[in-house]
């Protein structure tokens, strides 16, 4: 079930408002110019699946969502566990185009502060969200990641996250705390 936690930033740990029903969670975020999804597929692949193995099984969806979107680079999220040799996504950051953050399985929690609030997203399978250019986020996965996603960019330069260097995001209640 997807869950959107909307939070003031003089109360990261306490959110002021939970949804938790589709068309609440769709119309809030609208309200900030981010538009959330649910698209559901049938595609079996484990995160933590070889990347070739993911394309291969995900070439329909990624192709369809490139299309509709105007994208024309992406990234896979892929974690099956703690991997230190991957950036931290909990690190606060933007990008200079759209994203279409698309959840093939697992869970993840995208985390937006636009204007005065914080909007934090829990996405699982089947959920597409997409984020405005230079919007604030950050993503979390937790303490055991378990999370398989398709990350739309118009293009390679979009696609390079510029790290804010606010520590703000570690203070908000992550995918865990929930």
């Amino acid at each position: 079930m997807s869950i959107l936690s909307v939070f003031h930033p003089s109360s990261p740990g306490l959110p002021n408002k939970l949804l938790t029903h589709h068309d609440d969670i769709v119309a809030t975020l609208a309200e900030q110019g981010v538009r959330f999804m649910h698209q559901p597929h049938e595609l079996r692949v484990r995160p933590g699946t070889g990347q070739d193995e993911v394309l291969d099984a995900c070439r329909e969806p990624l192709d369809r969502l490139m299309t509709e979107h105007g994208c024309a680079a992406y990234a896979l999220l892929n974690r099956d566990g703690v991997d230190a040799a991957q950036v931290d996504l909990r690190n606060e950051h933007v990008h200079g185009g759209d994203e279409v953050f698309a959840v093939i399985s697992g869970r993840a929690q995208v985390t937006l502060r636009v204007g005065e609030y914080v909007y934090a997203v829990l996405c699982e399978k089947g959920d597409v969200l997409i984020v405005p250019a230079q919007v604030r986020r950050w993503i979390d996965l937790g303490d055991t990641p378990f999370c398989l996603a398709l990350r739309l960019f118009r293009d390679e330069q979009a696609k390079a996250p510029r790290f804010t260097g606010d520590a703000a995001a570690l203070e908000f209640a992550g995918i865990d705390e929930f």
